[in-house]
Formats: C-alpha cells, sequence, structure tokens
C-alpha cells in the first residue's frame, strides 16, 4: 500500500515540479520584465530548489563519448553484449584511426566490472569506467529496475546473481582467453562466491579480482548499515519494507525493496549533510557560480535516480551476508543453473591475484571488511595479493573523484598490468623458469594518505635472452652473470618517502626468495627487490618478425 501512496503523491507533485522549473527559467531571464526584477535571481533560485527536490529522477545514461588515450581521442560505443531479464552486459567499445593508438588498444587487457544491486543504478560507476577505458577494454553489469521486469520472467535470487556474473566472467573469457574482474562494495561478495566456484570444479578462473569496499565480513567495524542488518530480525525486514509494484508499471505485482525506501535510508544516514548542500546550491544559483551548481547536479541527478530490487534477493542478501555471515563460517550453499546445490569455498581459489581496496572514512563498509578476503582465499599465494587502504576516503571516494583518480586507479592499474604480462608469457614460448618466491603469510598492506609523494617505481626485470628458431626455442648457451647458489632472507628496510599526489605509507615486509634454481643453460643472478610487494616476472621472448 506504500508504494501507491508514494506514486499518486509523486503523481500529484509532477505538475507543481514542472511548473516551477518553467517559473524559475521566467526568473532568470533579462529578456522579460519578471527577471529584471530586483529579487528576480532570488525567486528564480527558490523556483529551482523546489522543482530539484519534488522532480521524478529517471536513469541517468554513461554519456562517455570519448576517452584520451595517451593524447589521442578515442571514441566510445556503447553496447549490449549480453542481455539477461534483470540484467544486461555492456561493453564500451573504443575506436580509432591512428593505427599506433589502436595497436596499443588492441593489447590492453580486458576487464570486467560488477556494479553494485544496491539501489542505485551502474552509472555510479561513471568515473571508474571513463578512468580504465584509457588503459583497459571495458564491460560493466547494468542491472535493471525490478519494477520494469514482468512477473512472465520469473524471480530473482541471491544464487542467480551469481550465475549471471559467471556466465559475464565465461563470456569474456571466451573471446580474450581471460579476464579480470572488479568489483565494487555490494558485488564483492557474491564475486567472490562465483569465482571460488568455478575453482572448485576446475574451471578456469580470472587473472585477478579487485575488490573494492565490499562486506566480505561484515563483523568486523559494524557501521550503521551493518547494525541495522542485525539489530532487526529477518521477519522485520520482509514485513516493513517489501512492498508489490504498482499496477502502472511492467512489473505489477512483483514484490520490491522499493527504490524510494532505500533513498530515504541513504539520506537518513548524512542529513545535516544533504540540508547544508542544498543549501549552498541555492546561494550558488544566486551568485551564479556556475561550476558548483553544474556539480551539485551531477551529482544529485545520480544520487537521486535510484532502482527497486526484487524482494527475494534483497532478504537473501540481508540473511546471508549481514546476519548468518555464511561466507566466513563455510556455510554457503548454492544453486547452480542447473539445479546442483555447491558449497562455496574461497580457499579453492589458487590462481586469480586479489587485490582488495578500503577507504579509512568509509561508513558503509567498515575497516577490515574488504581485507577479511585474504583469510578465506588461503589458496591464493601471498606474492599474488595485495591490500590497499586509503587514508582519508570515504566509501565514494574509493572508485570515484580525485583520490580514486589519483590514488586508488595508479594501483588498480599496475595490479592489473603485473598479472596480465606474467600470463601472456606463459603460453608463448618455452623460457627460464622465474625463482620460486617465497611471502610472508599475509599481504602487504599499503596504506595511503594525504599529499606529498611521487609514485613508488617497480623493480625491472631483466628477461634472460632467448633465441628463436623456426622449429624450437633455445636458450642462449652462456650469459654473463652467474647464478648466486643461494639468497639470504632479508626483511625489507624501510620504504622512503615519495611524492604522490597524496601522502603514502608503504608497510610492507617481504621474505626474499630462500633458492634460485637456475638451469644450465641460462644463468642469471637473483637479486631481492626492496618494495612494498613481491612482485614476480619472467622473462619474455623475443617476437617473431
Amino acid at each position: 500500500m506504500l508504494y501507491q501512496i508514494y506514486e499518486t503523491q509523486r503523481s500529484f507533485m509532477e505538475p507543481f515540479s514542472d511548473l516551477a522549473q518553467t517559473a524559475a527559467k521566467l526568473y532568470s531571464s533579462q529578456s522579460n520584465v519578471a527577471g529584471q526584477n530586483p529579487m528576480a535571481q532570488r525567486v528564480a533560485a527558490g523556483y529551482d530548489l523546489f522543482h530539484r527536490l519534488g522532480k521524478d529522477y529517471v536513469k541517468p545514461e554513461f554519456g562517455i563519448r570519448t576517452v584520451d588515450v595517451d593524447g589521442v581521442d578515442v571514441a566510445i560505443h556503447e553496447r549490449i553484449e549480453i542481455k539477461k531479464p534483470f540484467c544486461e552486459l555492456l561493453r564500451f567499445k573504443r575506436y580509432s584511426d591512428d593505427t599506433e593508438t589502436l595497436a596499443k588498444l588492441k593489447n590492453q587487457p580486458p576487464v570486467l566490472i560488477v556494479a553494485p544491486l544496491s539501489g542505485h543504478y551502474a552509472t555510479l560507476l561513471r568515473d571508474t569506467v571513463r578512468t580504465m577505458l584509457g588503459d583497459h577494454k571495458v564491460y560493466i553489469t547494468d542491472w535493471k529496475n525490478a519494477r520494469l521486469v514482468p512477473l512472465e520472467d520469473g524471480e530473482f535470487h541471491l544464487d542467480d546473481y551469481i550465475n549471471y556474473v559467471q556466465e559475464f566472467i565465461r563470456h569474456v573469457q571466451s573471446i580474450y582467453g581471460n579476464c579480470h574482474v572488479v568489483s565494487v562494495c555490494q558485488p564483492t561478495v557474491p564475486v567472490l562466491a562465483a569465482i571460488s566456484l568455478m575453482a572448485s570444479r576446475g574451471e578456469k578462473t580470472p587473472l585477478t579480482m579487485t575488490m573494492m569496499g565490499g562486506p566480505i565480513d561484515a563483523r568486523k567495524s559494524p557501521t550503521a548499515v551493518n547494525n541495522l542488518a542485525t539489530n532487526k530480525g529477518f521477519d522485520w525486514f520482509e514485513n516493513n519494507v517489501i512492498y508489490r509494484v504498482p499496477g502502472n508499471f511492467p512489473g505489477a505485482g512483483r514484490r520490491v525493496y522499493p527504490g524510494f525506501l532505500q533513498h530515504t535510508g541513504f539520506v537518513a544516514m548524512n542529513p545535516d549533510r544533504h540540508a547544508t548542500s542544498h543549501y549552498d546550491y541555492f546561494k550558488d544559483l544566486i551568485k551564479g557560480d556556475d561550476a558548483s551548481i553544474e556539480a551539485h547536479r551531477k551529482f544529485y541527478d545520480e544520487y537521486n535516480a535510484v532502482l527497486d530490487m526484487d524482494a527475494d534477493y534483497y532478504l537473501e542478501t540481508i540473511r546471508t551476508v549481514f546476519q548468518d555471515f555464511n561466507l566466513v563460517y563455510g556455510t554457503w550453499n548454492v544453486k547452480g543453473v542447473d539445479g546442483r546445490t555447491e558449497l562455496v569455498r574461497p580457499q579453492d581459489i589458487t590462481t586469480t591475484a586479489m587485490l582488495t581496496v578500503e577507504g579509512e572514512l568509509d561508513d558503509i563498509s567498515g575497516s577490515g571488511q574488504t581485507a577479511a578476503a585474504h583469510d578465506l582465499c588461503t589458496g591464493i599465494a601471498n606474492k599474488n595479493r595485495q591490500h590497499l587502504e586509503v587514508t582519508g576516503a570515504g566509501h565514494y571516494g574509493i572508485f570515484s573523484g580525485r583520490r580514486w583518480r589519483d590514488v586508488v586507479y595508479p594501483e588498480v592499474r599496475q595490479f592489473i598490468l603485473n598479472h596480465s604480462a606474467t600470463a601472456a608469457k606463459a603460453p608463448v614460448k618455452a623460457v627460464a623458469p622465474a625463482p620460486a618466491v617465497q611471502a610472508l603469510a599475509k599481504p602487504a598492506a599499503v596504506k595511503k594518505a594525504a599529499p606529498a609523494a611521487a609514485p613508488v617505481k617497480r623493480p625491472e626485470v631483466t628477461p634472460v635472452a632467448v633465441k628463436e628458431t623456426p622449429v624450437a626455442v633455445k636458450a642462449t648457451p652462456k650469459v654473463a652473470v652467474k647464478a648466486a647458489p643461494k639468497v639470504t632472507a632479508k626483511p625489507i628496510a624501510k620504504q622512503a618517502a615519495v611524492k604522490m599526489p597524496v601522502k603514502a605509507t608503504v608497510k610492507a615486509p617481504v621474505k626474499a626468495p630462500a633458492k634460485v634454481n637456475a638451469k644450465p643453460a641460462s644463468k642469471a643472478a637473483a637479486k631481492t627487490p626492496s618494495v612494498k610487494t613481491a612482485w614476480v616476472d619472467t622473462a619474455k621472448p623475443k617476437a617473431k618478425a
């Protein structure tokens, strides 16, 4: 009944909101008598604010037309790759008539971004997508508003979400051989489950998974969101926040968690901040501060656009992630598309490298909740795990805005690049093996803070020269440098302060290789790099002419 009341109120307010918009334009124009009134600017500002508070916000578009790739404008075409009842897999196809740029684009790694299904549209990650398009082939999950999905399309459960993610990963793998996965906020849990199930079955898993600000273990540093889920029983959610879609939508009769309730919850978390923001917008309209006005409109056009979630999916997420903690306790069973039930075992993941990212001031996923993935994924070698904590960043700051572009993205890009290079070398030609690296029991933690530092340079690994013949690959008989039989493991020296857009404190004790086994045909000296993370590279053969 509440949904019908809300829709009635919205329909009643819509004409008044449109009238306020017209009045705002009338009083802000100097070409008519109304606009020449001494109070015209204030009146126009008031009408404009009333319009924005009362209007209905629809789904925004990504609107990414071009991106800059090393100084060259590259055209972007957004297209649907896979269409499912509750989600579409979008691809941002890049085009260029510059041959050098085109060759560069073809060699860049593919990335699947799994957007959250938690009230907002995937366009909330617009800045994430735009930034990554400069160095990657980008796909993203675009979840549909449940009120627009007819009842005949069936139900949607948390298990279906996981099955969708697996299907999308296989699709990208079928095109490029493999891919990288980035999940932001809510999807970190189902994405980890999806990759775990693929690993347990012996399927090919993504090269890397980057998890940002998600509730892997919601017991740690509980926030207001976590407390609401734990303090209220499951029945409370089912009886108080689930309603049926009104008859004026395609999904009439579907049980959903309405977007307007979710939006109310968002605003209720920081009411003073939103009130201040709207008052500042009113003052900016009077002053004519166009830059601030446009920034406010862009933010709230995105923030106020919300979608309905299917009731089954929402309630199962509450119970599984925030009440029963099934992933952490190892008791999560997922039903696959074939009807079989499988246990989620993160420890079965061995070939996927993992990066976790947290914001120090995140008030949605508290400190330690995302990093908990390292305690679960014990099958991943420690040299392939990394954690980044961004000092001064809130929840949105780790995937949007200045901190995302200047602090988080460079780390994500390098992490993906390092593991793309490793994977690309293996199947091409036989080369001298890289030395085995014994890492610490826990991943290196990188903590970023406010201004002052230049990027940390990764150690360069000189490849062993390899001769190629039409028939087979032969190692060069002699190399000028002899391999040291043993390397004494030493704790890494403290990292010197460096210049970056924000202050960075690097903490990364890493054990050096205990032993190097070099082949007689190709010997090279092993050296322990003093850096924040243990990076492994292999020799790359010369390409054929």
